[in-house]
């Protein structure tokens, strides 16, 4: 019997660790999930009822890759020794990489010094040897990379990953990272296990990791309400004590989901909270197009969005109608220190570097099926 403990895996993963169990001739292909509480078995049992649907995460290339862009560009030019300054795209053919931004790229690799031009050609710049050159431009050449990963933990609770850079290059003062929304000082790393121990601060951290959670998925998100609505994933045998805990929860959450429409709900409090259950990127999307409800300053999860408090029924319903049937669509912010994580940002202006990264955090159609689902508002 396989034994997943819940860390959160998606379908995939899933479906992947079932893949090497049962081998053996007579044996039946078997998984065991730990939950760790009441929220991880709901969350297991969301991806499990998605699972036993045929879903399982698609495979999405990356989108709107500006900062590989400016890598081509600039690898072209320490190939070819050379670039000419006009048509400088034919080489790529038809390949829709540099898009509309391509010519603002290109300009801003001139502009910037990381390309130098004479006699109507571009060739590699001062900036480029700078940032790029160590190791016969190998950081240039390789466009991913394998760094050692080091997990983050406050207590036993784990926040996520950073990469080795982060830990081993020159600081003044406490060591401090940026991670899960929140500034944590570092206490003690465990470099042989590759573990770090850290603990909150107010001090401005770092943002240069392989962060572990996108959020969770609309699809799983979903997967999860219709959990706590009653259904039960064919093919799982949940143990005695995992039924009376999904009982307990389901009747806590009870107010959080209705059969048909979604939940806005006021609790006792009298904080507002859009009960979405929509995934972390659609929730981050919606939170940009409904600036006007949403206090900035949150963590955004995949259940719900906390709107005002000093608001009305009346004045939600009117901007969620505004939203449906308008066509301004911004994206969310990009905290300026987070770019630095994005490699090649240094060769993008900043407004594009922020546009790229933003592009990775929406859902554009999930947050377009809450704005279009019929909404219950409650109030406590």
């Amino acid at each position: 019997m396989r034994e997943l403990r819940y860390e959160f895996c998606g379908a995939r993963t899933a479906v992947q660790r079932l893949g090497r169990t049962g081998r053996r001739p007579g044996t039946t292909r078997n998984c065991l999930f730990l939950a760790l509480d009441d929220a991880a078995l709901a969350q297991t049992l969301g991806m499990l009822h998605c699972w036993a649907t045929g879903w399982v995460e698609p495979v999405v290339a990356t989108p709107e890759p500006r900062h590989i862009a400016a890598q081509q560009i600039l690898a072209a030019a320490l190939q070819t020794r050379r670039l000419p300054l006009v048509g400088w795209q034919h080489q790529w053919a038809d390949l829709p990489l540099f898009a509309e931004d391509g010519d603002e790229i290109f300009d801003h690799l001139l502009s910037t010094g990381f390309l130098d031009h004479d006699a109507g050609s571009a060739f590699i710049g001062l900036e480029a040897e700078r940032h790029f050159g160590r190791r016969h431009f190998l950081e240039l050449l390789a466009v991913f990379t394998a760094a050692p990963e080091f997990r983050v933990f406050e207590g036993r609770n784990e926040i996520g990953m950073v990469e080795a850079g982060v830990l081993t290059q020159p600081t003044e003062g406490p060591r401090v990272l940026l991670l899960g929304g929140r500034s944590w000082k570092v206490t003690h790393i465990d470099w042989k296990r590759r573990q770090v121990y850290v603990e909150g601060t107010d001090i401005h951290g770092t943002a240069r990791w392989q962060s572990i959670p996108d959020g969770l998925s609309f699809e799983i998100t979903r997967g999860v309400r219709s959990v706590l609505l009653g259904a039960t994933p064919p093919g799982v045998t949940l143990s005695r004590r995992a039924v009376e805990a999904l009982d307990a929860y389901r009747a806590q959450r009870s107010a959080h989901v209705h059969p048909v429409n979604l939940v806005i709900e006021r609790d006792v409090r009298g904080d507002w909270r859009w009960w979405t259950w929509a995934g972390t990127k659609a929730n981050r999307t919606l939170a940009a197009w409904t600036r006007e409800l949403v206090p900035g300053r949150q963590r955004i999860s995949g259940e719900s969005i906390r709107l005002h408090s000093d608001l009305r029924v009346d004045d939600i319903t009117r901007v969620v109608a505004s939203v449906r049937g308008g066509s301004h669509r911004p994206l969310p912010d990009v905290d300026r220190a987070a770019i630095s994580g994005l490699k090649f940002s240094a060769a993008l202006p900043e407004g594009l570097a922020r546009r790229t990264l933003a592009a990775r955090v929406v859902d554009v159609e999930g947050a377009e099926s809450v704005l279009q689902s019929r909404v219950t508002f409650t109030q406590h």
